[in-house]
Formats: structure tokens, sequence, C-alpha cells
């Protein structure tokens, strides 16, 4: 069984108490070999060691999870972010496509985030930086999105974003270059995020940005036309909320 690295960097002793025995509880090949309890300890400690993986608090008596990550430079291990309950940071984490554990950490979201970590690339750089600019600048619009799929992680423009469809636990992104990227998340993972972006779900498997429809045309089960000439299925269900939602375009 290979075996795995970890350091805890959290203010609250009894959290990284907490989370070494839940690492030692239920996940058998993860190895805590240090923990720090701040931005400044917590610098030193990562100089010396490089973990593969990093659990660090968001924010600490002496600054952020960020401000350490500053003094780092070149990250080469994989960050799991942990958070109190902040709207703005959940909402930025999931926009980078960033793993976060909520306080107090859940035995089973834990598990998933560790299972993850396993399959998912090291060096994610372009991921900490995009998801840093995104908490400084949480007041302005969000125009960017980070699409994790299995060969890399690309940071997108959202309006360039034509449509989504689902097919089981994958979603593809239809772009407007006519390119196409595919990501293990669900449709309803997006649709929550986007559709405050104009993002439109129209029916089980499709979501729509809302500014490529062309028209609506009802025969035949009804259905969009999008810009690009694409034609996305209206559900039965969903008729009524967009023919409001056309009516307000």
């Amino acid at each position: 069984m290979k075996k795995y690295t970890a350091i805890i960097i959290d203010d609250i002793e009894q959290a990284r108490t907490t989370l070494t025995q839940d690492l030692s509880t239920y996940s058998k090949d993860f190895e805590v070999i240090g923990e720090a309890d701040g931005v400044v300890q917590g610098a030193k400690l990562l100089k010396k060691m490089t973990p593969d993986i990093l659990f660090l608090d968001i924010q600490m008596q002496d600054g952020s999870g960020f401000d350490l990550l500053d003094l780092l430079g070149e990250i080469n291990f994989k960050i799991i972010f942990i958070t109190a309950s902040d709207a703005h940071a959940i909402q930025a984490f999931r926009y980078a496509a960033i793993d976060y554990l909520l306080k107090p950490i859940d035995p089973d979201e834990l598990v998933d985030a560790l299972d993850k970590f396993k399959v998912s690339s090291v060096n994610e750089n372009d991921k900490y930086q995009f998801l840093s600019e995104r908490l400084k600048n949480h007041n302005k619009p969000t125009e960017r999105l980070a699409l994790h799929s299995q060969e890399r992680i690309q940071i997108v423009e959202i309006k360039n974003i034509i449509r989504c469809e689902s097919s089981v636990n994958y979603t593809t992104f239809f772009f407007q270059d006519k390119s196409q990227i595919v990501v293990t998340k669900t449709l309803k993972e997006f649709e929550d995020l986007l559709k405050s972006q104009g993002f439109f779900r129209v029916h089980q498997s499709h979501l729509v940005n809302t500014s490529f429809i062309k028209e609506y045309v009802k025969i035949d089960g009804g259905h969009l036309v999008l810009l690009d000439e694409t034609l996305v299925p209206v559900s039965v269900r969903k008729r009524p909320e967009v023919m409001k939602m056309l009516e307000n375009l």
C-alpha cells in the first residue's frame, strides 16, 4: 500500500488533534508528519518538509492560509482547505474547482477528499492563484471558471460557454469556438454555480447560456435553437419556466 504524508496547519489545537485521529481512523495510508498553529510556523515547517498533502485552515490568528502560500512561492503538494461556513469562500472554492472541508469536518467528506487526492495532479499553482484572486475580489462579478478534466485544469471565460450537457456523472461544456471540455462533475453542481450568470436549466440534461438563445420552437415537443444552430430539448416540466425566462430576456 502506498503511503502518503500530510501536514496540518490550523491555529486550533483540538482541530489538529481531531483531524489527525480521523486520518488514522478512516485512511490508513496517510501519515501526519508535522503540524503548525499559524502562518509563520507553518511557513517554517513547509520550508523544511514537503508533504504529499497539506490541510490548511483559511483563517488563523496571525493571518490567512493564502498569506502562507504567498510566502512559499511554488506549491509542490496538494492542498485541502479547511474553512468555517463562509459563503464567499465556499463560492470561490467551487468556481476554482478546489477541494475544501467545512468545520466540523465530516468523516465521509474527508474520505471523499482523500480519494480525489489520490487521482489528482499535484502541481496546481494556477488553481490556487485563481482561488486567491476570487477571494480578494469577491464583490466583483465572477468572469472565469476552473474546469477539472481528466487531463488538466482549464480556466475558462464564462461568457464563452454556450451550453452544458450531462451524461450520468459527467458534464460536457460546449464553447463559442466549437471546443469542448468534459468534466467529472454533475450538471446540478454547475447549475448552482452558473444560474446567477445567466444560465438556465431547460432539461434534466441541458443547461444553456441564455445569451446564446436564438428562438424557442413550440412544436415537436418544444426545443430551443441556439446561435450555433444547436437544438436543445425543453422538458415538459420546464416549459412554463422557460416561457417566463424568455419573456424577461
